[in-house]
């Protein structure tokens, strides 16, 4: 089983997550981050340091969330790793509580 970012991580990417990652298995979009299910070791430390609540074991994923699971996998092939914190958005916390941002996320790597 693996760990998948959901839809809360899009727009805040806040990567406290990615701080206590021991494998470096983050990757990094615009607006999102991902987790790249063959290199994650299925530690769970990301789960409760993410401020969102973004992250859940492959087998929890909400299921008005399920499209997370295959969009981690196909974008974790994508994107850089990431494998230390940078400071979030400006404006991520004006977009912490917000719901339906799915249409917002960028597919484009971090520059």
């Amino acid at each position: 089983m693996t760990y998948v970012v959901t839809e809360s991580c899009i727009r805040c990417k806040y990567m406290d997550c990615v701080e206590v990652c021991p494998v470096d298995c983050f990757r990094e979009g615009e607006n999102f981050l991902v987790i790249d299910p063959e290199e994650c070791i299925d530690c769970n430390l990301c789960v409760d340091h993410c401020p969102v609540d973004a992250i859940y074991a492959e087998d929890d994923v909400p299921e008005d969330q399920k499209q997370f699971v295959e969009l981690n996998a196909k974008l974790a092939q994508q994107w850089p790793v990431i494998d230390h914190q940078k400071d979030a958005p400006e404006d991520a916390d004006d977009w912490a509580d917000k719901k339906d941002k799915f249409t917002l996320l960028s597919e484009k790597p971090a520059e």
